[in-house]
């Protein structure tokens, strides 16, 4: 080294091929005795060798413009307990501000939705089936049309008939639901069976359900091209020409008199539930039904996980990216939204207006208190001082305005929520006070100042959504302008 050292600068740093003491220069001399073939073959390596590094050069330099695209583009989280409305506020985006990107996803949006009709079916049939097995049932009447009103009659053999008919669309709901989540496939158990559900925290799941990221729509898109022999049809083409076929039997079994006091008695409303779409039967069962936007954002589809949505927006910000995380509700999905908290420039919470409902998971905590503690644990978050907090009321459940419908019934916030106390009993009371509730903890918790944007909502409501959602956009990119210093 010190021989080294005392040398020339030059002789340092002479060309490559005068460099004879670089043992690095050794190593890559040709071969004294390289055959044509070997050197034909070494230069081959080598041409290889810079292809593959050039291409990881270009590789690099795509994630570099696609990490830089990414922290330009707006990034939302939409927040909330399950079933809140979480997903279908996403399609009121992509159906407000990237209509084209939304309406290709159509066809496999209407397999959801006819998987939605039977799995509302479903939940019929069982209530028929322990009906007809109940030991207090009477003696049937001689069988009569099902059409026929007898509210007050006990289900006959045509019923029976009629329900054995019905069978067949629960195999292939069955089967579709193994390819679209096979998780769930162990938890289409036998009546009486002690099979634990393979999902932790959600026993029972009665919904059409998917995987955050397995890329359910390319599973679907594989479906519908899926033939089994000559001539056969795809698991798609069948469950829609089996559904047209069982069409007038849904329709009579729903519009039947004794049905309706069956479910009236056991005090079960099919039309209050999320993708109810029953009293749509002589429709989306046709063989040539092709879902509407409105029957888009309606469709319950459940997602396990968190799931990222991108797109552009082609109208107002035109051309601007958006990524959209919906992530699953459930207490034990919370845990897994921190790393999305990081570099988010807004929260969109939905927060259901379902005073006297209890949580799935635990029958003891009201929603509307669980939603409460959810909102204070966000607005303290130190992660997302910097996030624009937006809440959504959401007061629509299934087809309906289920706080006022609630309220109409009679039923007394009080009860719920003790701190109500004696405030009036009406629509525009209970919302006023519940939305002082969650500014005061928006502006108690939040570790600097920042503007309270609250909506009240029925995200089943395409277009009055459409209306807030051009407020809401306007006010995350003039937050996101603010904070990249363009404005």
């Amino acid at each position: 080294m010190a021989s080294l050292a005392r040398r020339p600068f030059h002789a340092n740093h002479a060309p490559f091929e005068d460099r004879q003491d670089d043992p690095l220069a050794k190593v890559l001399l040709p071969p004294p005795n390289e055959s044509p073939e070997q050197r034909a073959f070494r230069e081959h390596q080598q041409r290889e060798a810079t292809r593959v590094s050039v291409e990881i050069d270009e590789l690099l330099q795509e994630d570099r413009k696609a990490y830089e695209r990414r922290k330009k583009a707006v990034k939302v989280l939409l927040l909330g307990q399950a079933e809140s409305g979480k997903s279908t506020t996403l399609k009121n985006f992509q159906l407000a501000f990237s209509p084209a990107h939304f309406r290709n996803e159509r066809l496999a949006w209407r397999t959801i939705i006819q998987l939605n009709l039977i799995r509302s079916l479903k939940t019929l049939l069982e209530i028929m089936q322990d009906e007809m097995a109940s030991p207090t049932e009477a003696p049937p009447p001689p069988p009569q049309p099902i059409t026929q009103p007898q509210s007050a009659a006990p289900l006959t053999d045509v019923h029976r008939g009629a329900r054995k008919r019905l069978l067949p669309l629960l195999l292939i709901e069955a089967e579709l639901t193994r390819k679209l989540f096979p998780e769930l496939a162990a938890s289409a158990s036998p009546p009486g069976s002690a099979a634990p559900s393979p999902v932790p925290g959600m026993p029972g799941v009665k919904e059409v359900c998917v995987r955050a990221g397995n890329g359910w729509k390319e599973v679907l898109a594989a479906l519908q091209k899926e033939k089994r022999g000559k001539g056969a049809t795809s698991p798609t083409e069948e469950l829609t020409a089996v559904l047209d076929a069982c069409r007038e039997d849904i329709v009579s079994m729903w519009e039947d008199q004794a049905v309706k006091g069956m479910l009236r008695r056991r005090n079960v409303r099919l039309q209050d539930m999320p993708g109810f779409f029953l009293n749509d039967t002589n429709r989306v069962a046709s063989a040539s039904y092709e879902p509407t936007d409105d029957d888009i954002v309606r469709a319950r589809l459940r997602t396990f996980g968190v799931e990222e949505h991108r797109f552009t927006m082609e109208s107002g910000a035109s051309g601007s990216e958006w990524y959209i995380y919906d992530v699953g509700g459930s207490r034990s999905m919370r845990p897994h939204w921190i790393p999305y908290f990081d570099d988010v420039q807004a929260i969109i919470f939905l927060a259901p207006l379902a005073f006297n409902l209890m949580l799935e998971e635990d029958s003891k905590v009201n929603r509307l208190e669980d939603s409460i503690t959810l909102w204070r644990e966000i607005c303290k978050n130190p992660l997302l001082e910097g996030a624009t907090l937006i809440l959504f009321f959401n007061k629509a459940s299934g087809a309906m305005d289920i706080l006022q419908a609630t309220l109409a019934n009679g039923v007394k916030v009080q009860k719920f929520v003790t701190s109500y106390e004696n405030h009036p009993n009406d629509v525009t009371s209970v919302v006023k006070y519940f939305r002082d509730k969650f500014k005061g903890y928006h502006k108690r918790f939040s570790p600097k100042p920042r503007p309270f944007y609250c909506h009240e909502t029925s995200v089943i409501d395409t277009r009055a959504t459409a209306v807030i959602l051009v407020g809401v956009r306007e006010g995350i990119l003039r937050a996101h302008l603010q904070s990249v210093n363009v404005i």
